[in-house]
């Protein structure tokens, strides 16, 4: 894993901006192609920005809303906003993007991973995909949570412990080095996620999902991100901790 925070993190805006033309001017061409996932469950307060940011930020990029059957307006927000819905099977986050791997072409160079609850900025995207654009060994690049810029508001002490927990056993356990493996913002290589089949059903799925990177050769590196406070109510409860834990210990194994 290569952490190359300190690069981005001195960043200006001006420079991000200027990324941002770069890739707007590259998808006009039809590089890169961007394929973004959102697995969402009840999240009509933060699903439409969540999808007019990452449209205004990236380049054409197709999104792709896995619904966990909400009861709320988000299927019909989603729609509205221009992005293909389609329902998962099951329950879970896990069972969405196995879900989400069977209905997206994966011809695309990239792929964004993000959560619909419009906490994670889409402006690091573009810096995330010049990364791998320009380090090849790199398969995954994660937005790290855990930066100087985190408000406790965002992520209230009970979840910041909890996380820097899971963290430590998930470094010591599976041999991947990273400041925050739970992060939800992430940028792969379409053609990491090609021979992905996803065994998670929850949460889990991001430890099963740096395992795999892994193994499939590639490093994964991080940049800080600014974590914003999620619209809606939170899924994340203490007994996904414990599912977490098991996904860690039986990605130990394999």
């Amino acid at each position: 894993m290569r952490n190359i925070g300190a690069g981005v993190r001195g960043e200006c805006v001006g420079d991000i901006f200027k990324e941002r033309k770069l890739l707007m001017q590259k998808g006009k061409a039809g590089i890169p192609s961007i394929q973004v996932i959102i697995a969402a469950l009840d999240e009509q307060e933060g699903i439409g920005l969540t999808i007019a940011e990452l449209m205004d930020t990236l380049a054409h990029p197709r999104v792709l809303v896995v619904d966990g059957r909400s009861t709320d307006r988000t299927v019909e927000i989603a729609k509205n906003m221009g992005a293909k819905v389609v329902f998962q099977d099951g329950l879970g986050k896990g069972d969405a993007l196995g879900k989400a791997l069977e209905q997206t072409d994966l011809a695309v160079d990239y792929v964004v991973l993000t959560d619909a609850d419009f906490t994670y900025p889409a402006e690091y995207v573009s810096g995330m995909i010049r990364i791998l654009e320009e380090k090849t060994d790199v398969g995954m690049v994660c937005g790290n949570r855990f930066s100087s810029q985190l408000s406790m508001s965002a992520l209230n002490r009970v979840f910041y412990l909890g996380n820097k927990l899971l963290a430590l056993v998930h470094n010591l356990l599976n041999g991947v080095a990273l400041t925050d493996p739970l992060t939800g913002l992430r940028v792969l290589r379409a053609e990491v996620l090609r021979s992905w089949k996803v065994k998670s059903k929850g949460f889990d799925v991001e430890v099963e999902l740096n395992n795999h990177v892994e193994r499939e050769g590639f490093d994964i590196a991080e940049i800080p991100i600014l974590y914003r406070e999620r619209l809606g109510k939170k899924k994340l409860g203490v007994k996904h901790g414990a599912e977490i834990l098991r996904r860690m210990m039986l990605e130990a194994t394999c």
